[in-house]
C-alpha cells in the first residue's frame, strides 16, 4: 500500500513538471512552425561580471559626433609646406617665412574649389597659395594669396614715377560705373569701385608692385582686391589675397614678408631681360594696375573676393566689368586693346 502510494504521488509530480514546462512554452501560430531541423539557438550566456552598455536613452551618454561635412574633411587634407619651393615651370620661388606657410598647386586647387567652394575654373593656372600657418580655411581669419603667372611679356617700368593715382583712380570709377549699369541690366548685381584700399606702391630695387581696391557689390557686400605683382624678364608673378575688407590691417601687415618671400630665378629675372629678343607687353604698370591682364583676356582674371562671413569665393566671368577696363586702357594708350585668340 505505502509503495503503490509512493508510486502515485512520483507519477503525479511528473505530469505536474511536464505541465509546467509545457506551460512556459508558447504554442506555436499558424505559419510559423519552426522546421524540425532547424535547432533552438539558447540565449547567450553573459559573464555577470559584465557592466551592461548604458542604454541610448540614458540621459548621461555622451552625444554621438556629427560627421565631418565635405568642407571640413577637404580643410583637413590640406598639406602646409615650409622651406624653399620652387614653383611649377622653374621661374620662380617662394621662400616661405615664419608664420606662414604654402600649399602646393594642388592643394591651393583644393582650398578654392572644395573647401571655399569656387567653380573648378577659378582655380586654373594656380601655381600654389601662401597661407597664415596653422589657421584652419573654415576659420573667419583665414585668407590666402594665390600664385600665378602671366607671360604677357616684359613690362616695362618707365611709367612708374609718372603715374598719377589719383586720376587713375576716377577714371576707374567712371568705367566701372558704366560697366555696372550693363551687369544690372543682366541680372547682376550692381559693382561700384569705392576707393583705393591701399594706393599703389612700386618698388623700384624690387620690381614689385602692390595695391588693393575696394569694391562694393550691390548694397552691402564690401570686398577687398589686394593685388601684389613682380615683375620678370618676360612676365609677371601675381598674387590675389582673398580676404575680407576687415581683414585689411592684417593683410597691409603681411605684404612686406609677401613681398620679401617671392623672386623670379636667375635667368629670369627683371635685369635679365633680353631687349633683342624676349617679348614685350603692350602696357605698363598704370594699365597694370588699372587691369592691363584683363583687357587682353576680356574679363577681369584674378578679381578675388570675399562675399559672404565664413567662405571666400572668387568672382569669375566679369565681362562688362572686363569692358570697362578695357576702355581705361583704350584711353590711356589710344588704341584697342588686343583681344584674346579663341
Amino acid at each position: 500500500m505505502l509503495v503503490r502510494s509512493v508510486l502515485t504521488a512520483s507519477a503525479l509530480s511528473t505530469v505536474l513538471f511536464c505541465a509546467v514546462a509545457v506551460a512556459d512554452i508558447p504554442p506555436p501560430q499558424p505559419g510559423t512552425e519552426v522546421p524540425a531541423s532547424e535547432p533552438l539557438v539558447p540565449p547567450p550566456v553573459t559573464d555577470p561580471t559584465e557592466v551592461p552598455a548604458p542604454s541610448v536613452d540614458d540621459a548621461t551618454a555622451p552625444e554621438a559626433k556629427e560627421a565631418p561635412s565635405p568642407q571640413e574633411l577637404a580643410a583637413n587634407s590640406l598639406t602646409e609646406r615650409d622651406g624653399t619651393i620652387v614653383l611649377p615651370g622653374g621661374q620662380a620661388s617662394v621662400v616661405v617665412a615664419e608664420g606662414f606657410a604654402f600649399l602646393d598647386a594642388t592643394d591651393a586647387t583644393k582650398l578654392l574649389v572644395e573647401v571655399w567652394g569656387n567653380p573648378p575654373g577659378a582655380a586654373e593656372g594656380v601655381l600654389g597659395a601662401i597661407v597664415p600657418k596653422g589657421v584652419s580655411p573654415l576659420a573667419p581669419e583665414s585668407w590666402a594669396a594665390m600664385i600665378t603667372y602671366d607671360n604677357d611679356g616684359h613690362v616695362s617700368d618707365d611709367d612708374a614715377a609718372s603715374i598719377n593715382y589719383d586720376d587713375l583712380l576716377k577714371e576707374m570709377q567712371s568705367d566701372t560705373a558704366a560697366g555696372s549699369e550693363e551687369r544690372v541690366k543682366q541680372g547682376y548685381p550692381a559693382i561700384s569701385l569705392v576707393g583705393w584700399a591701399q594706393k599703389p606702391s612700386y618698388d623700384a630695387a624690387g620690381h614689385k608692385l602692390h595695391w588693393a581696391k575696394h569694391l562694393k557689390f550691390g548694397t552691402e557686400d564690401e570686398t577687398l582686391n589686394y593685388a601684389i605683382r613682380a615683375l620678370g624678364r618676360t612676365g609677371v608673378l601675381q598674387l590675389n589675397v582673398i580676404a575680407g575688407m576687415n581683414q585689411l590691417p592684417d593683410i597691409n601687415a603681411n605684404v612686406p614678408k609677401m613681398l620679401s618671400m617671392v623672386s623670379f630665378n636667375e635667368g629670369h629675372r627683371y635685369a635679365d631681360f633680353d631687349a633683342a629678343n624676349d617679348p614685350v607687353a603692350a602696357y605698363g604698370l598704370a594699365a597694370l594696375v588699372a587691369g592691363g591682364i584683363a583687357a587682353k583676356a576680356g574679363l577681369l582674371k584674378g578679381l578675388l573676393v570675399f562675399l559672404a562671413a565664413s567662405w571666400k569665393f572668387v568672382l569669375m566671368g566679369l565681362l562688362a566689368f572686363g569692358a570697362a577696363i578695357r576702355g581705361v586702357v583704350a584711353r590711356m594708350f589710344g588704341g584697342k586693346p588686343k583681344e584674346p585668340s579663341v
